[in-house]
């Protein structure tokens, strides 16, 4: 223990002369074409003058230094657009340059962001993800034939809390909405239902969800400082892994039922979102894999991964 706590504080030390050191040569011979902003302490940067409401503080910032500036979090350089019109040029003007985001540390998880669409750079790869959204996911075709599922789950919904209603027992809302939007979700991606109400699996795959959305949605210093990525400060990256593995499982377990039961019938009919995707999948020229799928279901199911 001693020993950990001696090579986090050795590190520490280290990241801050390297950045009190980068932030002095920056200062000194800092790019010039950069917008105005606030000046930046040593090693931190802007961070502190964000404070807990950070729309408001930009907001405040936009007055004093117009609607483009430049903010310096930890030793992340960071162009803050505030105005619609600015904002509007910039990316019609420059979409290309701007179309890439920056990747958080915490989804690196399973190299996550390698292979999700929301995360790639406009590319090929990208394109081809694209292409099978806009096709398999959110087509019309599809979507209308995925109604009376939705419909019955809603039913379900209204059953499940008028039964509660009559009996006395109490509904958790929140719990009892998730199983809902989950079961719509997997009847139009697996043919099953996920979560049942008043069940203890459906709690436990809650929990999964909800668990990366709460380490992913925390502050993360690593985000600020890189150099720190390594040793996973906050343990951010390793919560997220673990939970993000035992959903990789629940997936894996449904993929290769699947793909033992096309093989027992002999039979590629599209049945639902994982068919379709499972015969391309299967075609020579398809850049997808079993492991792109598991990676698109998980952004299907996790709003923070987005």
């Amino acid at each position: 223990m001693d020993y950990m706590l001696l090579l986090l504080g050795l590190s520490f030390v280290l990241a801050c002369i390297h950045f009190l050191t980068k932030s002095l040569a920056a200062t000194k011979f800092g790019p010039v074409n950069l917008p105005p902003g606030p000046r930046p302490f040593p090693v931190i940067g802007n961070i502190l003058e964000l404070g807990n409401k950070p729309h408001q503080a930009l907001a405040e910032l936009s007055k004093t230094y117009g609607p483009i500036m430049s903010l310096k979090l930890g030793s992340i350089t960071t162009i803050v657009i505030s105005s619609p019109h600015v904002a509007k040029e910039a990316l019609q003007k420059h979409d290309q340059a701007l179309s890439s985001r920056t990747i958080l540390d915490g989804v690196q998880v399973q190299d996550h962001h390698k292979v999700s669409m929301v995360w790639l750079p406009a590319s090929a790869p990208w394109r081809n993800l694209r292409k099978v959204c806009a096709t398999q996911m959110f087509a019309a075709q599809r979507l209308d034939a995925t109604q009376a599922v939705r419909q019955k789950k809603v039913q379900e919904l209204v059953d499940y809390v008028h039964e509660s209603c009559t009996s006395g027992s109490v509904v958790d809302i929140g719990q009892t909405a998730f199983t809902t939007v989950m079961n719509s979700v997997s009847n139009t991606f697996f043919s099953i239902d996920l979560a049942h109400y008043q069940s203890d699996l459906s709690q436990n795959f809650n929990d999964l969800v909800y668990g990366v959305m709460e380490e992913i949605g925390k502050p993360n210093i690593a985000n600020y400082f890189p150099i720190l990525r390594s040793i996973d400060p906050q343990g951010i990256r390793k919560c997220t892994t673990t939970y993000v593995e035992k959903i990789f499982n629940i997936f894996d377990g449904i993929i290769h039922e699947r793909i033992q039961a096309r093989e027992t019938m002999m039979s590629k009919e599209s049945k639902d979102l994982l068919d379709s995707l499972l015969n391309l999948a299967e075609e020579n020229s398809s850049e997808l894999s079993l492991a792109v799928i598991k990676h698109l279901f998980l952004v299907s199911n996790n709003p923070n991964l987005k």
